[in-house]
């Protein structure tokens, strides 16, 4: 369906050399899916919520010889991290569609190739190098 178009533009890096097709193409959606998660999240509500779950944590640790006070922390961790997960559901939701028609595409494109470094196939070094990239994003963006 949307194979032309995809072809079109990344067809030439695929042809040059796949692998550095494939990191570019993991790099691209990777920032697109750090933008989303960056302008459609709260981020100062995330990072205000990330730093009291790590005070949380220090807490946890000074309370080893309570373990009521500690299942009380945890708990608390737990509802944040709940919050959390509900501010990150709409960014994941709007990418999440565009995501499998382009992971269809690889699939088409990059499934015939084989393995292309290391004996990995397409899907493990797209995953590898996204989780790389996103890493690195987020931390230069502060996306929490």
């Amino acid at each position: 369906m949307l194979n032309n178009f995809f072809n079109a533009i990344f067809g030439f890096l695929i042809e040059l050399n796949p692998l550095i097709g494939l990191l570019f193409i993991s790099l691209i959606l990777t920032l697109i899916i750090s933008f989303s998660y960056k302008f459609l999240t709260d981020q100062k509500e995330l990072k205000s919520q990330k730093d009291i779950i790590q005070k949380l944590q220090k807490e946890i640790k000074s309370l080893k010889d309570d373990p009521k006070k500690m299942m009380e922390k945890q708990k608390e961790i737990m509802d944040i991290n709940l919050k959390m997960m509900k501010h990150n559901i709409k960014p994941m939701l709007i990418t999440f569609i565009p995501l499998l028609i382009i992971f269809g595409w690889l699939k088409e494109t990059y499934g015939p190739i084989g393995n292309l470094i290391f004996g990995m196939s397409w899907f493990w070094v797209y995953l590898i190098s996204a989780i790389l990239f996103s890493i690195i994003i987020r931390k230069v963006l502060k996306i929490y």
